[in-house]
C-alpha cells in the first residue's frame, strides 16, 4: 500500500542538497506550519512525528494528532502536495517489554496516507533478543506497505555498531537499514574508519548535528532533546563524515536550540542558520 502522492522533488528543488529538517529542530511545530516553514528555506524534507512533542512549546502551539485528526492529514498531505515537501521520516515506533508491534500497523497506515516511505523504529527493552525480534515484525510489516524501516545507534540496546549490524543480520530484509545520528553515533565511541567500513547500502538515513565531544550537560539527554549545536561550530568530524554517506541518502537537521528560542529567535532563523552551514559543508559533496 503505497500513499496517494508523487512529488516530483526535482521542478522545485534543482539542484539543491538532499537536506531535511527534523521535528526535534521546531519545538512542536504543527505539520502544515512546518512544511511551509521547509519550503520557506528551500528545504525538501521533513521528518516528522505522529503527534506534538508536548515537552517544550516555547512558542506557543496548538496541540495537535495525525493520529487523531484525519483532516489535519488531509491538510498536510495538500500543504506538502503544493509545496514540493515530502515526508522523509516518521518518527515514534518504539519496541518496548510487554507490547506487540502489531499494535502499529494502524500508524504504519498514516504513514502511508501521508506519502512517508520511511520510520524510525527505537528500544529501551534492556532485552536485546525481544528487541531485534520486534524490529523483524515491524519491518515486515512495513515492507507489505512500501516502507522502510530505520534504527539509529544511540542509548538502549543499539548503543554501537557492532549492535546495530547484529540486528541487521537479525532482520535480513532490504528495508531495514541504519539511521546515523551524528551526536549519538561519535558520542557513543564511533569512528569515521568503522563508518567507512560498513556497506553503503545499510545506510539509510542521517540526522546531522555538532557536538563537543564531551559534553557539559549533566543530562545526556537534557542535550539530546533541547541543545546541539549548528554545524562546524562543534568537535564532529562533519566534513569527513559528509563526503562518506552515499549522495542519494537524506541528511536532514537534528538541532534543537532551547538557548536560542527561550531568547526570541524563530524557527526561521534557527533553522536557516542550520541549513547554510549543512550546505557549506556538503557544497562540494551533493
Amino acid at each position: 500500500m503505497m500513499g496517494p502522492m508523487a512529488i516530483d522533488q526535482s521542478v522545485k528543488f534543482a539542484g539543491a542538497h538532499q537536506l531535511g529538517i527534523e521535528r526535534l529542530c521546531v519545538f512542536g511545530m504543527p505539520p502544515v506550519e512546518f512544511v511551509t516553514l521547509a519550503a520557506d528555506l528551500d528545504c525538501r524534507w521533513v521528518g516528522m512525528g505522529l503527534t506534538a512533542m508536548r515537552y517544550y512549546n516555547p512558542h506557543g502551539y496548538r496541540d495537535w494528532s495525525l493520529r487523531d485528526d484525519p483532516a489535519l492529514r488531509r491538510e498536510t498531505v495538500s500543504a506538502m502536495r503544493d509545496s514540493g515537501v515530502g515526508l522523509s521520516l516518521m518518527e515514534g515506533f518504539g519496541i518496548q517489554a510487554g507490547t506487540d508491534p502489531r499494535d502499529m500497523a494502524g500508524d504504519l497506515d498514516i504513514v502511508c496516507e501521508l506519502g512517508g516511505t520511511r520510520i524510525n523504529a527505537a528500544s529501551m527493552d534492556r532485552d536485546a533478543q525481544r528487541t531485534f525480534d520486534g524490529f523483524a515484525v515491524l519491518a515486515e510489516m512495513a515492507d507489505t506497505r512500501g516502507i522502510e524501516v530505520s534504527i539509529e545507534i544511540g542509548p538502549g540496546p543499539v548503543g554501537n555498531m557492532a549492535a546495530a549490524l547484529n540486528a541487521v543480520r537479525h532482520v535480513n530484509r532490504k528495508n531495514f537499514r541504519l539511521l546515523i545520528d551524528t551526536m549519538h553515533y561519535f558520542r557513543r565511541g564511533g569512528s569515521m574508519a568503522e563508518f567507512t567500513a560498513v556497506d553503503p547500502a545499510l545506510i539509510g538515513y542521517v540526522q546531522l548535528c555538532d557536538a563537543p565531544l564531551v559534553s557539559s550537560f549533566a543530562s545526556y539527554m537534557e542535550e539530546a532533546l533541547y541543545e546541539r549545536m549548528v554545524p562546524g561550530t562543534g568537535d564532529l568530524p562533519l566534513r569527513d563524515f559528509l563526503a562518506a554517506v552515499p549522495p542519494e541518502v537524506i541528511v536532514s537537521m537534528e538541532i534543537p536550540q532551547r538557548s536560542l528560542a527561550a531568547a526570541g529567535v524563530g524557527p526561521h532563523d534557527r533553522v536557516g542558520a542550520c541549513l547554510d552551514a549543512a550546505r557549506a559543508l556538503t557544497r562540494d559533496k551533493m
